[in-house]
């Protein structure tokens, strides 16, 4: 199972993004698979509270338009939201103290620990998810 970041969701429709060339192909390529892909909530509403910021992208999308999109990735048959299972805070409070930090990685150690919880791979530009023990992540074209 592949646990997809928002950055790679992102990356995918910014044709102007630096990784959007490797993240497009990676996703098209995923999307049309037999594995699992998981879009977790957070990540999906990252992605449409950001595509649709005038103050991220001077050409924002429209509401209507970002949830097409998500809703095109969620309806297929190989994509899944994951929720979190019994245990996830202490997972996350774990992941948290090895790293020895929270703040801007508090989602990241949510998305670490659902990780964790289903034997999924992270994809993902953010090369944080290292520093998370245990954690399986691949950068797309890598």
């Amino acid at each position: 199972m592949k646990l997809v970041d928002a950055n790679v969701l992102l990356y995918a429709v910014d044709a102007d993004a630096r990784h959007h060339t490797e993240a497009k192909a990676w996703l098209d390529t995923a999307l049309n698979s037999r594995e699992t892909v998981a879009i977790p909530w957070v990540c999906a509403l990252a992605f449409v509270r950001l595509t649709t910021s005038s103050r991220i992208y001077p050409n924002p999308l429209p509401v209507d338009r970002a949830f097409d999109i998500l809703n095109g990735w969620m309806s297929r048959s190989s994509v899944i939201s994951l929720e979190p299972g019994s245990g996830h805070a202490d997972r996350m409070r774990t992941l948290l103290a090895e790293v020895g930090t929270g703040g801007n990685l508090v989602t990241d150690a949510h998305l670490a620990a659902l990780a964790v919880e289903n034997r999924a791979t992270i994809v993902t530009f953010d090369g944080d998810f290292a520093r998370f023990p245990g954690v399986v992540w691949h950068r797309p074209g890598d």
